[in-house]
């Protein structure tokens, strides 16, 4: 009979623990048992008044971005609880009128992770701050493409998708449709103007026609005349569909169902493409949208889904490399060991080019779901996601490995 030394088997299992669990949350030494890892990310938003429009039904929420990165620190401690990791959201929100980068000057001290949801201007004004030279910042607000181009940076990465990224998966299902003749209508705001012009650019890149192209009539009231104006405002022999660009949702929605052409519309009304949607129920979504709708009271926007996955991002890197510095979550987000699952049916992962998270592109309209992007036929060398915005060889961005 073999007779076990009871003691020094109790202390061979203990050990065998203790190997098992460094193995499983990382190559760091065990935090001591009463210790619990704080990571606080700062969450950085200037509100924009937008200006009135036609319908007094268009409503958009004033904390919007706010509740995305809130249930992004909530779904982080539900797995960080078991780790000894407590994740805190610091908010420094300010009116339109306030200067925003004043207002977060003294909170950058030190190193920080930040979340922000504020114009592109005041992004690259924040960033250019000495005391922001060492932090990582997280654009989940400004969908510039010039951010993601010759207006790069290194330490800011995007979560919220360029207009390019939305335009090109426009165009990718234009085509699949074969609805290659376009009657484009913009807007007279500056974002309209933007969205025209990626527009233009992924039309040419997916070989598509803007046949026809209109100003919107800025002094037209819709409310009345929209069965008349609309009909010669689109008045042409041919074109197979109507794009709108008309961000701030002022006179899109006039669009359907008034054409000369009985013909569908998309772009920013009609057929949309979006970083996200109530309407998302795949992969999945069904339960993040829930989580959102009982935290808010509302459906989850584009920027509230990029607040969160900007949170979710970080709390993927502390989590494996048990390191909350802005160096080393930013090391890990753009190695091959980092990809988010998102509720988008595909791995998340960052562009190392431009610090654009990839992601799919829902089409969506109020009810549902019309197609996602990258539509399947579109080929890629290295990923599909890549054809949605810039490749490596569009983007200009030539900073993201300076420091």
């Amino acid at each position: 009979m073999n007779v076990v030394n009871r003691p020094i088997a109790a202390f061979v299992r203990s050990l065998a623990v203790v190997v098992f669990a460094q193995a499983v949350i990382g190559s760091a030494p065990l935090q001591a048992a009463d210790e619990v890892q704080e990571i606080s990310i700062l969450y950085l938003e200037q509100q924009r008044v937008r200006p009135p429009v036609l319908s007094n039904l268009i409503e958009w929420p004033e904390d919007e971005g706010e509740q995305g990165a809130a249930l992004g620190i909530a779904d982080n401690n539900t797995t960080g609880k078991f780790l000894k990791q407590n994740y805190t959201l610091e908010k420094i929100i300010v009116n339109e009128d306030t200067d925003v980068v004043a207002a977060a000057k003294e909170a950058l001290q030190g190193q920080r992770l930040v979340v922000t949801n504020m114009p592109a201007e005041k992004l690259n004004a924040l960033r250019a701050l000495p005391e922001a030279d060492d932090d990582l910042f997280f654009n989940a607000g400004s969908a510039l493409t010039e951010l993601r181009d010759s207006g790069c940076y290194y330490n800011v990465l995007h979560t919220l998708p360029s207009r390019a990224m939305l335009t090109d998966a426009l165009m990718q299902f234009l085509n699949k449709r074969k609805w290659n003749s376009v009657f484009l209508l913009t807007g007279n705001r500056p974002g309209d103007e933007l969205y025209a012009s990626n527009l233009k650019r992924s039309a040419n890149k997916y070989r598509v026609d803007i046949d026809h192209e209109k100003q919107w009539l800025a002094d037209a009231d819709m409310r009345r005349n929209a069965a008349a104006e609309i009909p010669l405002l689109t008045q042409a022999r041919k074109y197979d569909v109507v794009v709108v660009a008309d961000e701030d949702d002022d006179f899109g929605a006039y669009v359907l169902y008034n054409t000369w052409l009985p013909r569908p519309v998309a772009g920013t009304a009609g057929v949309e493409p979006v970083a996200w949607s109530p309407v998302v129920e795949q992969w999945g979504a069904l339960q993040l949208q829930s989580r959102f709708n009982e935290l808010s009271g509302r459906g989850m926007t584009s920027i509230d889904y990029a607040a969160w996955a900007a949170v979710r991002a970080v709390g993927e890197a502390v989590t494996r490399v048990k390191d909350d510095s802005p160096s080393a979550v930013r090391e890990y987000l753009f190695s091959d060991k980092f990809s988010l699952a998102a509720f988008k049916g595909a791995k998340l992962t960052f562009r190392p080019w431009n610090g654009q998270l990839r992601q799919p592109v829902p089409l969506v309209h109020p009810q549902s779901v019309v197609a996602l992007a990258p539509i399947e036929g579109f080929l890629h060398q290295t990923t599909e996601l890549d054809t949605l915005g810039l490749d490596a060889p569009e983007s200009n961005c030539n900073k993201m490995e300076t420091q």
